[in-house]
């Protein structure tokens, strides 16, 4: 299976060599990696593979390629994977393997009856896994995977499920390769790049230009004859370490002129012509067809006969421009050949050999996997209603094998081209027309979690829509229109659409489009506060939707008014409903609702204290929506949220880490959805770097959870450094972007103005210690504005109601840390907010725990103080949260809180006199002002203060002072006023 390495020796590679021929040793013995390997185009990536797959054939091991191709803007999916499991097919010892695994068969042309349903994409993926695992079980095994800046969405999708699911605990190992200077910043290979790479198993390796020395190794072991000192030296400088660049440069010394051209591209087409006029014709027809061809589709396509061909074959491989493959397939030996031979074809040239190609290809019969080839052949070839059809066909494969993103591409290039095909020579058949096919765009748009362009393409259809349209067409385009701003948070808008829908449609006779469009219309209208109608439009519908047996219809409504009516999802009445339309949806096949209706089981649990019992529901959504492949859609997005919530909340952050780590591995980026959690235990943990990828979140368009992660983070960090005014600014900011149309305020509001009150009671506190009454009193306002914002959102939540235990708990800290800004740390204030974490929030029990315990000490109740640091310090060991360890252990040490119970307090390590030197210093008085008032000499004044200093922890009288109050070593003086 492993193809002929090619003459060109290998340069200056024997440390990536090495690591490469480690990494295979361990794959024979069950212990493998994935290898990333990055470079430039020409610098010796495919060269490096080769050896290494020549080193791993030599040992024994089965050597696999797949290649990835450019098509421009068309997608032909999992195209590696297909031509690695043609290989795999080809080998009798593999066998029984393939027939273990029937699910993989799709990707070898396999009818597509059998992955028409939901559960087709992840039994593609498993499939995938278990059929390498048990190859790698026959002989060990080499993936390489070639040209990953190339790869379409589903091969990289399946290649992030491969690496994270533990498939090289087998005897197998990944190389793959891709082109560092093609990964523009938006390019899509980016995001999994930075997914892989924090894998365990995966490691990065970058070629680097070669040295200058061993590029003229390169360059004399290439040419056996002797080269003036000159050339070489011009080569080795032109090159510019480029493997690639120094061979084609070395090759245009034997033309006439004998110069170095200015271009690659000129070398390369300089090497090019030197071949027959029939030979170039070869390779200008291989270049249409991509990096590689097939020989028989070459032969048909150039035109040429047998021996012509083999003739016209020879040359090009032996000037190294093609290279032959074992499976009858001829490849360019580096893109930038094959790029430059077909940027020098002529317009006319070009669009004629592509439909050459297309023609061919349709030819062999219309087979589903060469749909997206044929399409991208007929537009090349301006063959315009052709590749309408094949746009169309290949968007029907890409939703078979479950490729939401290529199904989405491939219905937009048919919507591109449908204007410029005349309506006679259109596909025609029910739900082709340009409504339907945009609508159809939009949905995948969505299940591939680009929500916004969801948006657009659905405002396409409305926009397509004629005064003769059919009126359930016209309403079916309106109420989705509103379902989809409303995952964008376009409230206003989606109301407005969803009332036209359903003014457009009778509710008498009863029909599914009118049901839909009340269903949508009753989440629009909760939305923007029209409860009334919302409650009043449910029932009715849910009323209809019984009668036609529409059960899915009839689910999506319970949820509704589970969610709203009465106690909502956290009672017992809205738990039934959802339980019910849970099983109703289940039976009617749509996932999306019963994702819905899981998604508020697991909410109602967690906002009613019940950590533990949601667990189960957002483990079988979570399954659901990965055997529906909805894992991106918006339902399932919260619920990756919700699952690392709770194990942070638990306290079980090693747990909450891993898991976002391994849900990056096999899905695609989802932000604050996946970052959220583990972000909070970042900056817990006091990783600095939190913040910034935290405000990382807040670039491109608006997203809501993002925001909300982002903003939490933000006022967190701003709190922990000492700054109330961007502690608040963020806080407010926050609130802001996430208050809704209505000018309903989010529930976070009041976690946000917990954590800000934080920083300005801090604020306050230090203020009063220095005597600056008015600036203390600044931030005083401050927390009372904060803290009634805290109880009115605490009090008329997001759905009308008093928030749960959560909120309830976010509240007393908000209050206890008003009081403190007012008055210093209050006992029962802090008591309170412990308690009310009791409900399960480890950490944030934790540092009530402290604000409680300096309660304490500053009441003199400094036993009872010191269990509650100790059991602050034993919490904060074990969740590895360093910023707290540090707070508390400062108390310990400033406070004199003994290790034991029964241990002297702070208050006993004063002398009765240096109490009394303390008095006088918090008054502000001077080391001679203090001797005098005691009848003792400033010099023994300052004697005390030294010692005050030491005995306190204190690096000033400044700072003593502050200590002194805080632990109830001195009490304030009473005000003038009372």
């Amino acid at each position: 299976m492993q193809q002929a390495s090619s003459a060109t020796p290998v340069v200056g590679r024997d440390a990536e060599l090495t690591r490469l021929s480690g990494v295979l040793e361990r794959a024979r013995g069950g212990e493998a990696r994935a290898v990333l390997i990055a470079g430039d185009a020409g610098v010796g990536k495919t060269r490096v593979l080769d050896e290494a797959g020549g080193l791993a054939a030599a040992t024994g091991m089965t050597v696999v390629t797949g290649h990835c191709v450019d098509l421009g803007d068309v997608g032909l999916p999992y195209l590696p994977f297909t031509e690695i499991l043609g290989a795999l097919a080809a080998d009798e010892r593999f066998a029984g393997a393939l027939a273990a695994y029937p699910a993989v068969e799709r990707l070898l042309g396999a009818g597509s009856d059998a992955v028409r349903d939901v559960d087709g994409r992840l039994r593609l993926f498993e499939g995938m896994a278990g059929l390498l695992a048990d190859v790698a079980e026959v002989a060990p095994l080499l993936l390489v995977l070639e040209d990953l800046h190339w790869a379409d969405q589903s091969s990289r999708d399946l290649l992030r499920f491969l690496l994270g699911r533990g498939v090289l605990r087998h005897r197998l190992a990944v190389f793959a390769s891709y082109r560092t200077d093609d990964l523009h910043r938006r390019h899509p290979l980016r995001p999994l790049l930075a997914e892989l790479i924090r894998l365990p198993v995966v490691e990065r390796l970058e070629l680097r230009p070669l040295a200058d020395p061993d590029v003229d190794r390169l360059v004399r072991a290439l040419e056996p004859r002797p080269l003036p000192e000159a050339t070489v030296r011009r080569i080795v400088e032109r090159a510019e370490g480029n493997a690639f660049y120094a061979e084609e440069l070395l090759a245009a010394t034997d033309t006439e002129s004998g110069g170095v051209p200015s271009g690659l591209a000129d070398v390369l087409l300089i090497r090019f012509e030197q071949l027959s006029e029939t030979a170039q014709q070869v390779l200008r027809t291989a270049a249409v067809a991509g990096r590689r061809v097939d020989h028989d589709l070459l032969r048909e396509a150039a035109g040429l006969p047998e021996t012509e061909l083999e003739s016209a074959l020879r040359a090009a491989v032996g000037r190294q421009l093609l290279v032959s493959g074992d499976d009858d397939t001829y490849s360019f030996r580096h893109a930038l050949a094959r790029e430059a031979v077909y940027a020098d074809l002529l317009p006319g040239e070009r669009a004629r050999l592509h439909g050459a190609f297309a023609r061919l290809l349709a030819g062999r019969g219309h087979r589903p996997e060469s749909a997206a080839e044929r399409a991208h052949h007929y537009r090349e070839s301006h063959d315009l209603a052709e590749a309408l059809a094949a746009s169309l066909e290949a968007a029907d494969h890409a939703q078979q094998v479950g490729a939401p993103a290529e199904e989405q591409r491939h219905l937009e290039s048919a919507l591109d081209l449908w204007p410029a095909v005349g309506a006679e020579a259109r596909p025609s058949g029910a739900g082709v027309d340009r409504v339907t096919l945009t609508l159809r765009a939009s949905a995948a748009a969505a299940h591939a979690g680009e929500l916004h362009r969801a948006v657009a393409l659905t405002r396409s259809a409305l926009a397509e829509l004629g005064q003769d349209t059919d009126s359930e067409l016209a309403a079916r385009v309106r109420y989705t229109l509103a379902g989809d701003l409303l995952r964008v948070d376009s409230l206003t808008a989606a109301f407005a659409y969803s009332s036209e829908a359903l003014a457009m449609i009778p509710e008498d006779p009863p029909s599914h489009t009118w049901v839909w469009a009340a269903a949508t219309h009753v989440l629009a209208a909760r939305h923007v506060g029209e409860n009334e109608t919302a409650l009043k439009v449910a029932r009715r519908a849910l009323g209809v939707a019984e009668r036609l047996r529409v059960t899915d219809a009839q689910a999506d409504l319970l949820i509704s008014l589970a969610v709203f009516d009465g106690e909502g999802r956290r009672g017992p009445e809205g738990r039934q409903r959802l339980l019910k339309a849970r099983e109703l949806a289940r039976s009617s096949g749509n996932a999306p609702v019963e994702l819905r209706a899981l998604f508020n089981l697991a909410m109602g649990c967690y906002e009613s204290g019940a950590l533990a019992e949601c667990v189960p529901f957002l483990t079988e959504g979570l399954d659901r929506a990965r055997r529906a492949g909805l894992l991106s859609s918006p339902y399932p997005l919260e619920m990756r949220y919700l699952r690392l919530l709770v194990l942070s909340v638990l306290g079980r952050w090693d747990e909450c880490v891993r898991a976002a780590a391994a849900d990056a591995e096999v899905l695609p980026a989802a932000g604050g959805y996946t970052m959220g959690p583990a972000l909070f235990v970042a900056l817990a943990r006091g990783d600095a770097a939190a913040a910034d990828r935290a405000r990382a979140l807040l670039e491109g368009p608006f997203d809501w959870m993002a925001a909300l992660v982002a903003g939490i983070v933000l006022t967190e960090a701003a709190a922990l450094r000492g700054d109330p005014e961007e502690a608040v600014r963020w806080m407010r900011s926050t609130v802001t972007a996430l208050t809704d149309e209505t000018g309903a305020r989010p529930d976070v509001t009041v976690r946000l103005a917990a954590l800000a009150l934080a920083a300005v009671a801090d604020t306050a506190a230090g203020l009063r210690l220095t005597g600056d009454e008015t600036e203390a009193r600044r931030w005083t306002d401050t927390a009372s504005d904060l803290v009634e914002l805290a109880r009115a959102t605490a009090a008329r939540g997001e759905n009308g109601t008093a928030q749960g235990p959560e909120g309830q708990a976010w509240l007393a800290r908000a209050e206890a840390e008003w009081v403190r800004a007012r008055s210093g740390p209050d006992v029962a204030a802090w008591a309170k907010a412990v308690a009310a974490f009791g409900y399960g929030d480890v950490y944030e029990r934790a540092r009530c725990r402290l604000g409680y315990a300096e309660a304490l000490v500053a009441a003199g109740h400094r036993e009872e103080a010191a269990a509650e640091a100790r059991a602050v310090r034993e919490t904060a060991d074990v969740l590895g949260a360093a910023p707290l360890r540090d707070r508390v252990d400062t108390l310990i040490r400033r406070g004199r809180l003994s290790d034991r119970p029964g241990g002297d307090g702070g208050a006993a390590v004063l002398t009765a006199r240096e109490q009394d030197v303390l008095r006088l210093l918090a008054l502000g008085r001077s080391n001679r002002q203090i001797g005098e008032e005691l009848f003792i000499s400033g010099k023994t004044a300052s004697v005390h203060v030294s010692n005050i200093l030491a005995k306190l922890g204190a690096s000033s009288r400044g700072e003593a002072v502050a200590i002194a109050y805080r632990e109830g070593l001195i009490a304030p003086e009473p005000s003038a006023s009372g």
